[in-house]
């Protein structure tokens, strides 16, 4: 009987309702000096992490280095002057992602980032000027226009998400700095759902029922 019920207690936790996924995104002004979290990837230095370009300097026309960052950026643009294109970011890590922010620099409506998995399935796509990633006038001057904007990812998203591919259809690069990735601590793991509680509480009370209905049966001669 103990050994059943525990087998129902399994079957109950497998059935568990799974938590969406989703990522939403928020923006706030830059500033200069950058106020932000303390940066993942600064790309001051190389990075195997990131497969595009990293400038030191702006040119006029192609880039420019976003709104408070200091020393290197990454670009991607549609001619080598703005940056490899596509240029992806490795955000692979031996924990959940919580939340991703960045400097968007100068922010054009034909910038776009892809949150891909590691089979390339994209789980979600952001463009400059969306909602909270605007204005997209492309002003490299404005701390409304070279924005922090921040990623929280919940659901599956959190385990599944793997790269980040940066993309710039027009004449202007995509600029961004400052990456920052917020993971989940392995001593905070998340609290089970109530759902899954519901479904672990009611294993538990068939493991104690199989327990109290257990009889010793003695035998006299």
């Amino acid at each position: 009987m103990l050994k059943k019920a525990l087998l129902t207690l399994a079957a109950c936790t497998a059935v568990a309702l799974p938590a969406h996924a989703a990522i939403v995104v928020s923006s706030v002004p830059g500033s200069d000096p950058y106020a932000g979290p303390a940066p993942t990837y600064n790309f001051d230095s190389p990075t195997a992490a990131w497969d595009g370009s990293v400038f030191f300097d702006s040119l006029s026309g192609h880039r420019a280095q976003p709104f408070g960052s200091t020393g290197g950026y990454a670009s991607v643009g549609a001619d080598p002057d703005g940056g490899v294109s596509p240029g992806t970011l490795d955000v692979t890590g031996p924990n959940a992602i919580l939340s991703l922010s960045f400097i968007w620099g100068s922010i054009d409506d034909y910038n776009q980032v892809e949150f891909q998995d590691a089979l390339g399935n994209v789980l979600a796509t952001f463009t400059g000027g969306s909602d909270g990633i605007a204005p997209a006038d492309g002003n490299q001057t404005s701390a409304d226009s070279n924005r922090l904007v921040t990623f929280t990812i919940t659901g599956d998203d959190r385990t599944n998400l793997a790269k980040l591919v940066f993309t710039s259809g027009g004449q202007n690069a995509f600029e961004f700095d400052n990456v920052f990735i917020e993971r989940l601590l392995p001593q905070n793991n998340p609290v089970p759902e109530p759902a899954t509680w519901a479904m672990m509480i009611a294993g538990f009370g068939l493991i104690g029922a199989s327990m109290r209905i257990r009889r010793t049966r003695v035998f006299f001669a």
